[in-house]
């Protein structure tokens, strides 16, 4: 068994890192080379920009190369939840800037010619309870007149032909898609330098500073003069910028991934061949590779650690439960197992924007793979001074109170959602 993201594993390396040391002026400075830093980048340069990236790790190296693979349109909470929270305006906003974004990758996947095994599967977001189906009846309902009318329920006698495991029902998002997210990332990058973006890799900003509207950064391999900054860090933003690690927390996200199944054994598994989720709060999601391995992720443990030995304590945990969805695959090789932070927010709603100097956006909770090339790409145009498509413009958000970057809630939180998914 490999420790580490099959993504990564599985795609070609990116060969476009800039060498030497860090230094001039710049029109913009993207810190972060995953799939919001990357869009961006690719965005401003096809404009005429001139951009650098600043990559601490490799391109890909977060959650953009450590996720389950899914691009499922749909909110981390059901449409009528967001609705409550949000206004009913901004609920719709957001939901179909999640619809875009799989439109966006769609055409960008397209227009640089990138190899990715982008595909329109469908998501099923299937109920692990009879009352749990209740509840996306309802969500449905709501969400199927007003926001979303692509989508469909379906009743248990309907997914005997979707999902080779008993649930109660599922509500189906047509427009949800799946990708190989390192050959993706790793597409991306080359798409930025080939418009002339310059990325350095292995580059950690140690410092930044702002004086009459020009920011300095200054790298552990230079320093540069640049006019903006975009933070596209998420879960790995450093101490140095405090204010976005108080709203942000780090959650550790695990999967594995079995050996290649056979074509009957993938067939009795997921005959239908989508994205999925259930609905507990300690959840599960999976999907087909594309060599036929099942990729199951899930939480696992509530932790803002990813090292081997963490990611094998929750290998072991995914894979009691994958056997008990899926007994059929009881026993089954696993060949990779990784994990990866993701960047929640405490209301689970995503941000960007501009703060005191600089762009970002992050605080995907979950929903990155899908969102994070659309806001990208939507920051770059803000800064291009074209219309602002940001669905959380402006949108209050708070520190989270005791939080100065190091989660020591979280094995309280995993406790409560425990508890949540024995009694509800």
């Amino acid at each position: 068994m490999k420790f580490v993201s099959y993504w990564h594993d599985t795609a070609p390396a990116f060969a476009g890192a800039a060498q030497g040391p860090v230094s001039g002026h710049y029109d913009v400075a993207v810190i972060g080379a995953g799939f919001t830093g990357l869009a961006a980048a690719r965005q401003l340069a096809r404009s005429g920009a001139k951009v650098v990236v600043l990559e601490a790790e490799r391109v890909g190296f977060g959650a953009s190369g450590r996720n389950g693979g899914h691009l499922n349109n749909g909110l981390a909470h059901s449409y009528l939840g967001a609705k409550a929270e949000l206004g009913k305006e901004r609920a719709i906003a957001l939901y179909h800037a999640l619809d875009d974004s799989i439109d966006t990758i769609k055409a960008l996947i397209a227009e640089e010619g990138i190899d990715c095994n982008f595909r329109r599967s469908g998501k099923l977001k299937l109920a692990s309870k009879p009352k749990h189906f209740e509840a996306i009846a309802r969500n449905f309902e709501a969400l199927n007149k007003e926001c979303d009318p692509e989508t469909a329920l379906l009743s248990p006698e309907d997914l005997r032909s979707e999902v080779g495991s008993p649930f109660h029902g599922a509500m189906l998002s047509k427009k949800s898609a799946m990708m190989h997210m390192g050959r993706y990332v790793v597409g991306l990058a080359d798409a930025a330098v080939r418009h002339g973006a310059t990325i350095f890799e292995g580059t950690t900003v140690t410092g930044h500073h702002e004086l009459n509207g020009t920011h300095t950064l200054q790298t552990s391999r230079g320093s540069v003069t640049v006019a903006n900054v975009i933070m596209a860090t998420g879960a790995y933003t450093t101490k140095n910028f405090t204010w976005f690690r108080r709203r942000i927390i780090a959650v550790g996200s695990f999967l594995i991934a079995t050996r290649p199944l056979t074509n009957a054994e993938a067939q009795a598994v997921m005959p239908g061949n989508r994205t999925c989720v259930n609905t507990m709060n300690i959840g599960n999601y999976w999907r087909l590779a594309p060599d036929n391995r099942l990729i199951f992720g899930g939480r696992a443990r509530f932790s803002a650690t990813s090292d081997q030995r963490s990611d094998s304590k929750s290998g072991e945990i995914l894979r009691d439960s994958m056997e008990r969805i899926f007994p059929q695959l009881k026993g089954i090789d696993i060949d990779y197992c990784w994990g990866g932070l993701v960047d929640m927010t405490a209301d689970r709603y995503p941000r960007a924007g501009f703060h005191d100097g600089l762009w970002y956006a992050m605080g995907y909770s979950g929903h990155g793979a899908q969102l994070s090339t659309h806001l990208g790409m939507t920051i770059a145009d803000a800064i291009l001074g074209k219309a602002d498509r940001n669905p959380m413009q402006n949108y209050p958000w708070p520190a989270v109170p005791g939080h100065f970057g190091k989660p020591w809630f979280l094995p309280l939180v995993g406790q409560y959602y425990k508890m949540l998914d024995k009694f509800q």
